[in-house]
């Protein structure tokens, strides 16, 4: 796993052990970055499920300013650390070891809001709508931002009021990312 693009091009990263970490491969993560460029630049990045850190690092290396990750699972955390110090990024990223929403909660006190959040949840679990609820009661997501989500490809499309799908790309026969933006005035 290595970081595609941008001022860290070739960063080898490190993975967490085992099979509880799902990474994006370098074909989706290299798709997905250039559908995300024209707002990278600058942007606040928010990772939620991030495992080895590798989507919101590469956001960094694109130029994003800040990147939050979040993730509970201990191997995980210590492993975006050893990333982040890796890269040299840690100045510019925040981690949150707790549950989503917590996390968000915690987020949401500090005032942030985002211009893309990132999320790569198990597959066929109900954390996509219960995080939409989330980003949507706690308006953390810029009112001009993207919600990407990466699914099993045999997941339902995403239905969320107060959201619109603008556009889903498959990837293979396992994975699909779906790009989500606020419904006018409905945050």
């Amino acid at each position: 796993m290595r970081i595609i693009s941008g001022s860290k091009r070739g960063f080898k990263l490190k993975a967490p052990k085992g099979m509880n970490t799902r990474p994006t491969t370098d074909k989706i993560k290299e798709s997905l970055f250039n559908i995300l460029a024209p707002v990278l630049s600058e942007c606040m990045f928010l990772d939620i499920f991030a495992g080895s850190g590798a989507i919101g690092i590469e956001a960094l290396s694109r130029g994003a300013r800040q990147a939050v990750f979040i993730d509970k699972n201990r191997e995980a955390l210590q492993v975006i650390k050893d990333n982040l110090s890796k890269t040299g990024f840690e100045g510019s990223s925040l981690v949150f070891g707790q549950d989503f929403r917590s996390a968000l909660k915690q987020i949401n006190a500090k005032g942030l809001k985002f211009d893309v959040i990132f999320m790569d949840p198990p597959y066929n679990s109900e954390f996509i709508e219960n995080i939409l609820d989330e980003i949507k009661n706690l308006g953390i997501l810029d009112n001009e931002g993207i919600v990407v989500v990466e699914q099993a490809k045999d997941e339902p499309e995403i239905i969320k009021e107060g959201f619109k799908v603008y556009r889903v790309k498959d990837y293979g026969k396992t994975t699909k990312i779906s790009f989500l933006t606020l419904e006018e005035g409905k945050c």
